[in-house]
């Protein structure tokens, strides 16, 4: 294991023990975009299956129903055509992840919205968040101190123009409060903000991260873990050091779709740490 320092999360990871079964390791969702753009969520998907999620679903407009079908086996698959349906599908979803390439459209906000009165915990990625731009607000007043933001510089301009010059920690810290959620503000430093004023910089990142489809890896594999009932700013910081931890291992020539494969080496080490 690189990085400077031991992460202090690791007590509170959601291993399962000798009676866990796969309901008891939670549910999570991941919102996918069209019919030509399912890559993303098939992303999430599987990687937060491979962080540890006992049961993940796919939640797609009925176009991409029969695309996604034939690229995956262990996630399951439900299409829906409204923001009502969405909500139906989700009963009993512990975390959804909503954003990765969902489209700049009204319909991704009305998505984002009625999934507030779901219950689970959100992780709004990408197209989620820079859909908001200019209207703010609207996603603030339905997020909770559970869901998660995972901006790149770029998204995070979008939501945050004011706090262009502030340095990042400052920012990112200055934006959980405003948004009232979890803030993952990606780049070669990732800070993670929590609203109650938490807040901390990953120490081990990698280059090898600069590629299409990494974000969505991470955005799936933090949905992962908080849909296994970790805190959701531990969550954050677990999924930022494991995702750069399997990054650094792969190296060169890393592409998005390496990273699931590549946790459960990585899990393997920090399991073996704490055994």
């Amino acid at each position: 294991m690189t990085g400077t320092l031991l992460p202090d999360w690791r007590d509170s990871f959601p291993w399962p023990g000798a009676e866990t079964h796969k309901h008891a390791r939670g549910r999570l969702g991941v919102v996918s975009g069209k019919a030509t753009q399912t890559g993303a969520a098939r992303l999430a998907a599987r990687a937060g299956l491979r962080i540890g999620a006992g049961v993940v679903r796919i939640l797609c407009p009925p176009d991409a129903a029969a695309v996604i079908a034939s690229a995956v086996e262990a996630i399951m698959l439900t299409p829906f055509g409204s923001p009502e349906a969405l909500v139906e599908a989700c009963e009993g979803m512990d975390a959804v992840v909503i954003g990765p390439a969902a489209g700049l459209t009204e319909a991704t906000r009305a998505h984002i919205r009625a999934l507030a009165v779901t219950g689970a915990a959100l992780v709004v990625d990408a197209d989620g968040l820079t859909v908001f731009e200019g209207w703010p607000e609207g996603l603030f007043e339905v997020l909770d101190r559970d869901d998660v933001l995972t901006p790149h510089e770029g998204e995070f301009k979008r939501l945050f123009p004011d706090l262009l010059e502030t340095a990042r920690e400052g920012g990112a810290a200055e934006a959980a409060r405003r948004a009232g959620a979890v803030v993952v503000l990606k780049g070669p430093a990732t800070v993670i903000a929590a609203p109650d004023g938490r807040v901390a910089v990953n120490d081990n990142g990698t280059p090898w991260l600069a590629t299409a489809g990494t974000g969505d890896v991470l955005a799936g594999m933090i949905g992962g873990l908080m849909a296994q009932r970790m805190d959701s700013f531990d969550a954050a910081r677990a999924a930022v050091w494991l995702h750069a931890e399997a990054a650094r291992g792969f190296g060169p020539g890393l592409i998005a779709e390496d990273l699931p494969e590549r946790l459960p080496s990585v899990l393997a080490a920090l399991y073996g740490e704490h055994h």
